[in-house]
């Protein structure tokens, strides 16, 4: 029988059985696809210092000074980077003079109880202070986390550098206390007892889980060289580049020539395009301190203090009727797509009065959070809760092959945590979110938009950028740290470099058209390892046999066994052009239907794979 070239179709397909998938792959982790076939992804490395909290947002832009910064906002802080150092720009909240000796320690212990009946903190604020005076041994001028709080005593706790070397109360009659602003939950938080949530709704009253509370949320946008941020249902800040890379950022509300009509609250808020407009999504009324969730205002053109409508300037508002609230919104070609919980809506700047009119796109769509959307080479994209989007001029469903297996294990009660970006390098839009028994993020999916194929993984990010100002994409990690993606070989976010382990896995397919149990007696394996830094780098490919496509693979001890075997580089990978690997490999492997694995475990391994092929004869009717 001739040799069986294994040439199987790009992508990975999860929608059906793993035989009727016959002729192409079915399972993979940190492997995508080039000209069809299957190749390691390439590895990630830290180059920040370490943040405090969960980075949810970021977001890149040059000054006048040409300073490459990157704004980093956290569930605790909002940094800016520069260089690799991370700026704490976190707005204050409150300065609090303090009254005469606000601290009391307890000897041998560096828990310190501050007493202040001002209120507004919460467990796991920061707060600074300043003109304390060193007593028992402990100096408390710097800044501290919250600990703990006892409401009834005005007081909260927090840990000294030292520890005290004697009980009783000091500081001084001149501590200031400057508290940045609340940290927000890392996580969405679910409400329980009873009560929670809405009059009428289920479980109300019941002790069960019935709401939701809402996860620090951040956006965030260059205004020139200066940067404008803020959370989900919080207030807008400025941050002013000429201030200084370590000045604080402000509420705009304070800046000079604020106008009355400023927003004091809002969800989303970005720079537009066209003219330099402050454009917030979901945000409180002229006049009014509530937030509308369907709301959208924008400043004067070239103004962030300017909100006033007036025949003088451009500054209005827009009220949107489809949906309940403004889920998020996207900077696109010549329009601003916005996606409330049902609708898709394109705002366009109409030149003038009203300035900027919406248009209805798309009616009983979804989209699963405020960050799941990315534009690749003019086309949006966005993933909802049950299926995924595309919008090209037109919104269509974008056909999935992993849609059953994405959305039929997939924490939803989490879903405010799902982001998207863009890997232009390699024409892929990447999906992050929690697996259904997670609460924090553990798998991705991508859409390959050139070859029109999916393929997926497992990996933890909490924010990604995907910027022209840098060489490579971006990404937040559970280190708490920012790494650049596609550098190197292997995962290097730590001081410990480590392997990145990679494997794909066929769908099963015929020996011989399956009519006859297959011996396969040779493989000749078909992979490069261009661009490996290992000396001698390797797989492992597995040929695993089954009798039928619901007998399970077989065990040694049944009829053929699994075989697996090395396929390594012949010579140092760098002394080397020409592709040299074991030829030939001899085994002995018996069944109907086959299911081909190819792994990588190793430091500095890149590989990919072309068409291996089989030496099969027939072996009977078994």
């Amino acid at each position: 029988m001739p040799l069986k070239k294994l040439r199987l179709k790009a992508g990975v397909n999860r929608e059906n059985t793993r035989y009727t998938n016959e002729e192409g792959w079915y399972d993979c982790d940190k492997v995508r696809f080039r000209q069809g076939t299957p190749e390691k992804i390439g590895g990630w490395r830290s180059f920040t210092q370490a943040f405090v909290g969960v980075c949810r947002s970021l977001w890149n832009w040059t000054t006048l000074g040409s300073q490459n910064l990157i704004g980093i906002g956290t569930n605790e802080k909002f940094y800016i980077n520069q260089g690799g150092t991370n700026y704490d720009v976190t707005p204050i909240r409150t300065t609090y003079l303090l009254g005469a000796n606000p601290f009391t320690t307890v000897s041998g212990s560096a828990t310190v109880t501050v007493s202040d009946p001002t209120g507004g903190y919460i467990v796991g604020d920061w707060v600074t202070f300043s003109g304390a005076s060193v007593f028992n041994g402990v100096d408390m001028n710097g800044e501290f986390q919250i600990l703990t709080i006892n409401a009834g005593a005005n007081t909260y706790t927090v840990t000294a550098t030292t520890t005290a070397s004697g009980s009783g109360a000091g500081g001084g009659a001149t501590v200031q206390a400057e508290y940045q602003i609340n940290i927000g939950p890392p996580i969405a938080v679910p409400f329980s007892g009873w009560g929670a949530g809405g009059w009428g709704i289920p479980y109300w009253g019941s002790g069960a889980v019935a709401s939701i509370q809402q996860m620090r949320l951040w956006s965030q946008s260059n205004f020139g060289e200066d940067l404008i941020f803020g959370f989900r249902n919080g207030p807008i800040y400025y941050w002013d580049a000429s201030l200084g890379i370590g000045s604080r950022g402000v509420d705009i509300t304070t800046l000079a020539g604020a106008d009355p009509d400023t927003p004091t609250i809002h969800n989303l808020a970005f720079v537009t395009d066209t003219s330099r407009f402050v454009m917030v999504f979901g945000v409180n009324d002229y006049g009014s301190a509530l937030i509308n969730p369907m709301l959208i205002r924008w400043s004067a053109a070239e103004s962030v203090t300017d909100w006033t409508p007036a025949a003088t300037n451009q500054a209005g508002s827009l009220q949107l009727s489809h949906g309940s609230q403004i889920i998020g919104a996207l900077q696109a070609r010549q329009e601003i797509l916005v996606w409330t919980d049902s609708t898709l809506y394109s705002i366009q700047f109409l030149g003038n009065e009203p300035w900027w009119g919406s248009q209805l796109l798309a009616d009983n769509i979804s989209i699963a959070s405020q960050n799941a959307m990315a534009v690749a080479s003019g086309v949006t994209y966005w993933m909802g809760v049950d299926k995924f989007y595309k919008y090209d001029g037109r919104t269509a469903t974008l056909r999935c092959d992993l849609r059953q297996y994405i959305f039929s294990d997939i924490n939803l009660s989490q879903s405010a945590q799902i982001f998207a970006g863009t890997n232009e390098g390699f024409n892929e839009v990447w999906w992050f979110y929690c697996s259904a028994a997670s609460t924090a993020i553990d798998r991705y999916a991508v859409y390959n938009y050139a070859e029109d194929i999916w393929y997926y993984g497992s990996m933890g990010r909490t924010a990604w950028l995907d910027s022209g100002l840098r060489d490579y994409p971006m990404a937040a990690t559970y280190s708490n740290n920012l790494v650049y993606h596609e550098y190197g070989l292997d995962d290097a976010t730590t001081s410990t470099t480590l392997p990145i382990e990679a494997y794909i896995a066929s769908s099963e397919f015929d020996i011989d058209d399956g009519n006859q149990v297959g011996f396969v007696w040779r493989m000749l394996p078909d992979i490069t390892f261009r661009g490996s830094d290992a000396a001698y780098p390797s797989v492992t490919m597995y040929l695993r046999p089954m009798q039928n496509s619901g007998s399970g693979f077989n065990t040694p001890e049944s009829v053929g066994g699994s075989a697996s075997y090395p396929v390594t580089e012949i010579g140092t990978g760098t002394a080397y052009n020409i592709e040299t690997f074991t030829g030939q490999i001899n085994t002995r492997v018996r069944g109907r239907q086959l299911v081909m694995e190819v792994r990588s475990t190793g430091l500095g391994v890149q590989w990919q794979l072309g068409s291996p092929r089989l030496d099969i004869r027939p072996d009977g009717r078994r």
